[in-house]
């Protein structure tokens, strides 16, 4: 599934047809994975009475989804390189609906836990890393607007969720609420059956055809020497080297790509504080006295802002003279959402938190539009389905660090201007650090040894300061697929 295509190895990418349906299946799948762990926030009243805990003890069950989402993502890697994307996507969608059934039925928050957290999370990673994988592959010159449309539907999916979970509350109960969420992540089953896989077929004769090829070119230039015995050890010699790259179920070596070590650390900085404001603002908003109700809709406001923002950012990231500069790109949509963070920390009027909002809903959509497809552009589809599950094992460790940190710093000084500017301060320290890294590490390599471009192999495949991307013929870059 992560085969390059459009690069002489198969099919060039459709950029539409089929595409739009795989597109529209990555649009509800990101939905699901990335609202849904915090519209289940709507059922914590009823969870702390009828179990007696608090508020803490059941925030746990959206960290631990959220957890499992990004630290589940080389399990995720594996089971696609082994298996294909439709089949994990299918096993996903069944494993998260199982969760939230079975999470109907508990009687203590650690069956919880393990239910709605835990399976519930390990299902929607299942489906959410291999729809991007094969979003890659149906998309290549519209692939950053693809990237933003299916972005979108975080914002879409958590504007529906939150207000279907409180009338579900409302008329079921939370266990009644649980069930038909449940059902409803049934339909991550029908998007992964939407996955059809890019002309496998034809793949698979073309590379059939051309290692016969090379094969009889290797035999015809030995002159003098026994051709059937020399026809033999080649063949052995492909065998075992077939053997070698199908058993790399996990690519490690992407990691000597320059450009996504840079991408790695930037990401853990910046995740550190992206969400912490998200998370902090409504209660943030009610300790200034600010009404119930008016607090709960400054994430609103943040939702409907970003659900434009995601697909107009990929539009513009997929201009000529934007594209090839898409990590000066990313880090302006790092600087500005820190900067955000940083200038909104004295707000504490409600007409200065609604300015804050639109702000925060217009640079967090830019990070989130633009973060995959950048990951796309640096190790190129071939070695995405690796990349991908290695940053979202790192990324769930600074979820596990940032918002708990924050929490801390409130309950210490009472005081949330200090989150703000932790906040900010981290996610403009990575901007610049990718900015800075970008230029110096691969930027001048690149301008000093241009004659190179056309030979590097997928671990030097385009610098953290390209925006587009080629596959070439390593052994290394096979073992990806």
């Amino acid at each position: 599934m992560g085969v390059r295509m459009g690069q002489g190895r198969g099919p060039p990418a459709p950029d539409g047809g089929w595409g739009w349906a795989v597109l529209l299946s990555c649009f509800v799948v990101t939905g699901f994975s990335y609202a849904f762990p915090k519209a289940v926030s709507i059922y914590f009243k009823e969870l702390m009475r009828d179990f007696g805990v608090g508020y803490s003890d059941t925030a746990w069950i959206s960290s631990i989804m959220l957890a499992m989402l990004y630290g589940s993502g080389p399990v995720s890697s594996i089971m696609v390189n082994k298996f294909g994307c439709r089949p994990v996507m299918l096993f996903g969608g069944l494993l998260a609906s199982a969760g939230m059934v079975a999470a109907s039925f508990t009687t203590n928050i650690v069956q919880l836990y393990l239910t709605a957290g835990v399976a519930t999370g390990m299902g929607l990673a299942l489906n959410f890393q291999p729809s991007l994988i094969m979003l890659g592959c149906y998309f290549d010159r519209r692939r950053p607007l693809a990237n933003g449309l299916a972005a979108a539907g975080s914002p879409v999916f958590l504007s529906a969720l939150s207000p279907l979970g409180q009338v579900l509350v409302d008329h079921f109960g939370w266990r009644g609420g649980f069930l038909i969420m449940g059902g409803l992540l049934l339909n991550c089953c029908t998007c992964g059956a939407v996955m059809r896989p890019l002309e496998q077929k034809q793949n698979k004769e073309v590379r059939g055809e051309a290692s016969a090829q090379e094969l009889k070119e290797m035999i015809t230039s030995k002159t003098g020497q026994d051709d059937s015995s020399k026809s033999e050890d080649c063949t052995e010699q492909s065998e075992k080297t077939n053997m070698k790259n199908r058993k790399k179920l996990l690519d490690f070596s992407v990691l000597r790509n320059k450009g996504l070590v840079i991408y790695i650390i930037t990401k853990f900085v910046a995740i550190l504080g992206l969400f912490v404001p998200t998370i902090l603002l409504v209660n943030y908003a009610k300790d200034q006295g600010i009404p119930d109700h008016e607090a709960a809709f400054l994430l609103s406001i943040i939702g409907f802002v970003d659900i434009f923002a995601r697909p107009t950012c990929g539009l513009v990231a997929g201009l000529k003279r934007v594209r090839p500069r898409m990590a000066y790109f990313f880090s302006l949509a790092l600087l500005f959402n820190g900067l955000t963070d940083v200038c909104s920390a004295r707000s504490t009027s409600y007409i200065g938190l609604v300015v804050f909002c639109v702000f925060f809903g217009l640079s967090y959509g830019m990070v989130g539009a633009l973060q995959f497809e950048m990951l796309m552009g640096i190790v190129g589809t071939r070695g995405f389905s690796s990349a991908l599950g290695l940053v979202l094992l790192i990324e769930a460790v600074a979820v596990l660090i940032g918002p708990p940190s924050a929490g801390r710093l409130v309950d210490a000084y009472k005081s949330y201007e200090l989150i703000f500017y932790m906040a900010g301060g981290e996610l403009i320290a990575a901007g610049v650090c990718l900015c800075v890294a970008s230029y110096c590490c691969v930027g001048r390599s690149k301008k000093h040894n241009p004659h190179k471009e056309a030979e590097r192999d997928v671990e030097k495949d385009l610098p953290v300061a390209d925006g587009t991307h080629t596959d070439h013929n390593s052994e290394q870059s096979r073992g990806a697929a």
